[in-house]
């Protein structure tokens, strides 16, 4: 796991030495800022780690105590739920929902798990494709029906599908834009009464999915929809495409809500839990030498 958050966090080290070439063991105030600036650490998050801190040589050990404090709300516990477990994927489009989904019913999958997918975002005939086409990549069973039907009749017939055939997880694509942020919210809530009425107290998990090559601009993102609907956790995209990395710490920060997965890459493995730990630990590594004994 530490080999694709290292490789996923690769172009974020890079921007890192951009700045500072070379690693030391302690750093001033006004080089960790310029440091936590390239990494895409939103500025005011940046001003509350340092005022903070009262050394005025940062140590790794320093920082690294401030940057999982800016974590502390990325644990989850699951709900207690009956089968089969309800999620709702949301987040604009082009964030990368539709792969994201795969990835998710993929790793269900391999835990041996029966999942069903409902293609939920009617609003492009695109989305429906692709996500049928996903489903008989991975080999799991679709709902899906014509572009303009009804989103929250899909998600119904999905439930109702699960629970007649015993599958243990749901999955349920939602649209990423409609005319108006008015329409997209009364679309969502809708979808969230209909799930409750197919399976009560469902969908369990609304898992936003955010693009990491946005930075520090998906926070006013997240925010909407999670005004919008109440949103339970985060999933972040193309980390490994993006110098960015540092943004992570500002979304969580800012939305307090837990980052459950990180996509790392293309591929269908490319997708692990989020880890604050290694996480921090491996963008420390691209900024102090280590010390010896």
């Amino acid at each position: 796991m530490f080999g694709f958050i290292k490789n996923s966090l690769s172009k974020t080290a890079d921007a890192i030495k951009s700045v500072v070439p070379k690693k030391k063991l302690t750093f001033s105030k006004d080089e960790i800022e310029d440091i936590l600036l390239e990494a895409d650490v939103e500025y005011e998050l940046i001003e509350k780690i340092l005022n903070e801190t009262y050394q005025e040589k940062i140590t790794r050990d320093i920082l690294r105590s401030k940057l999982l404090a800016t974590l502390a709300y990325t644990s989850y516990k699951e709900p207690e739920f009956t089968a089969p477990f309800v999620e709702l994927i949301v987040g604009v489009n082009g964030a990368g929902k539709t792969t994201t989904i795969s990835k998710l019913a993929l790793k269900y999958k391999n835990e041996g798990k029966k999942v069903i997918l409902g293609a939920g975002d009617t609003f492009r005939a695109a989305a429906i494709e692709q996500l049928t086409l996903w489903a008989k990549k991975i080999g799991v069973s679709i709902v899906a029906s014509a572009q303009g039907h009804d989103s929250s009749a899909v998600a119904y017939d999905t439930i109702d599908s699960a629970k007649s055939k015993n599958f243990d997880n749901v999955i349920i694509d939602t649209a990423g834009r409609l005319h108006t942020q008015t329409n997209l919210a009364n679309e969502l809530k809708k979808i969230k009464r209909i799930c409750d009425k197919a399976h009560p107290s469902s969908p369990h998990r609304t898992i936003l999915v955010l693009d990491g090559t946005q930075g520090n601009s998906a926070i006013s993102q997240a925010k909407a929809f999670n005004e919008m609907i109440g949103v339970d956790g985060i999933i972040i995209t193309k980390l490994d495409g993006t110098a960015k990395g540092g943004s992570v710490f500002s979304i969580a920060y800012a939305l307090e809500l837990p980052i459950l997965f990180v996509g790392t890459g293309e591929k269908s493995e490319d997708f692990i839990p989020f880890d604050k730990y290694e996480f921090v630990d491996t963008l420390l590594d691209a900024i102090f030498v280590e010390e010896t004994a």
